[in-house]
């Protein structure tokens, strides 16, 4: 009797055991799947819907980069997808990162910029303060920047192709933001042993993709949510705009450009510049140019194919009031453009606006001071930020 009592407990007892590791295993694998769920909306969360340089994915609180050129081409013609990787982990963590992949601790303390448009992301983030070195400081007007450059907070490392090594060894940054595909010389930045992490919004094909870079520099900064706020405001207000343009009955043509050292340079219509244009209800005078390269022609191709344009897109440096005048001085033959004549020159002058610190993430602005000028009827309030009508 004691036998068969103590075999109906030690049955009892190991179903309990079976029916406790069931439940275990099962909270095992929805712990698992939690996981892989968090992974999986972290990565839709931060994507790009955009940009075609970069692409991430979150595994196991490990941030997988590849960063590859959106043009798929590089000075060589070729360049393999996804030719640099990198794995963003914690930093003090000990995860390590996958084989293939360069192991970047995040978030990060000091950073080296190459352009003004890397630098862009950082002042949109308010991050200013992990700026600790930069290239050439033409054309830069914000006031921190300039307050760090003088008090030493942050420090010119020199130009591409002629690096000061002990300046960026001084400064001993965290990673270094390249832009491979110019003059060069990383070589020796190398020595210095900062990671080099390419940042390609320059290479972008479309406005919103270009400012939607700032989410990978929010994620290498620890600002994740803020650019993800800041890029939807963007790209909300961009489509409204566009959307104005939709359905206008008149596209008017527009070049840009001017002579320089005997050439014209211009961009393919498969170009960033020509998704500008057509955003904000105008042709590119070279639409039909399958390339998205620039390239430079001389001045009777443009001519032939410009000078009825309606409009003219004009960006330079120039000192005092730039007027149609000084534009005629520089080459009497400009006074032929219809675009002259109708008065119809869009302009920007660099040395007076911010424009490579603020246009590569304020494109919607852009978008709205074209439109203001192409079609002044749809957005008859503007008031023009970068571009105008030059008077």
């Amino acid at each position: 009797m004691m036998t068969m009592t103590l075999k109906k407990m030690m049955a009892a007892g190991l179903l309990l055991l079976l029916v406790a590791a069931c439940g275990g295993a099962k909270k095992e694998q929805h712990g698992a799947g939690q996981t892989d769920a968090t992974d999986a909306e972290r990565t839709e969360r931060l994507k790009p819907r955009y940009a075609e340089g970069f692409s991430l994915r979150s595994e196991g609180g490990v941030w997988l980069v590849d960063i590859q050129d959106p043009q798929k081409e590089d000075e060589e013609g070729e360049m393999a997808e996804g030719a640099y990787r990198y794995a963003f982990v914690p930093r003090g963590s000990d995860l390590r990162a996958p084989e293939g992949y360069e192991r970047i601790e995040i978030p990060v303390r000091k950073v080296v910029c190459m352009t003004t448009l890397q630098l862009s992301n950082f002042i949109a983030l308010d991050r200013r303060d992990l700026v600790a070195g930069l290239t050439s400081t033409r054309h830069l007007f914000d006031p921190q920047i300039n307050a760090q450059l003088k008090d030493g907070r942050t420090r010119k490392i020199g130009i591409e192709g002629n690096f000061d090594t002990e300046v960026v060894m001084g400064i001993a940054p965290d990673v270094i933001l390249i832009s491979p595909f110019k003059r060069g010389g990383y070589e020796a930045l190398k020595e210095t042993g900062a990671p080099l992490i390419p940042h390609l919004g320059y290479k972008e094909l479309t406005p919103l993709g270009q400012a939607e870079w700032i989410k990978f520099v929010g994620l290498l900064t620890g600002n994740e949510d803020a650019a993800i706020k800041r890029f939807d405001e963007i790209e909300k207000r961009y489509n409204e705009l566009k959307a104005l343009t939709a359905d206008v009955k008149e596209r008017p043509v527009v070049f840009s450009g001017e002579m320089r050292g005997g050439n014209w340079y211009a961009v393919g219509g498969k170009s960033f510049l020509a998704r500008q244009f057509e955003d904000a209800g105008a042709d590119y005078f070279l639409k039909d140019d399958p390339h998205s390269g620039g390239f430079t022609l001389d001045f009777e191709t443009v001519y032939a194919q410009a000078v009825n344009a309606r409009f003219w897109r004009i960006i330079n440096s120039y000192d005092g009031t730039f007027t149609y005048d000084a534009l005629r001085q520089e080459d009497a033959r400009y006074a032929d453009f219809r675009a002259f004549r109708e008065r119809g020159v869009v302009y920007c002058n660099l040395k007076s606006q911010r424009f490579y610190e603020g246009v590569p993430v304020e494109p919607e602005v852009v978008l709205a001071d074209l439109i203001h000028a192409f079609h002044p009827q749809l957005l008859p309030d503007h008031k023009p930020v970068y571009y105008q009508l030059l008077k």
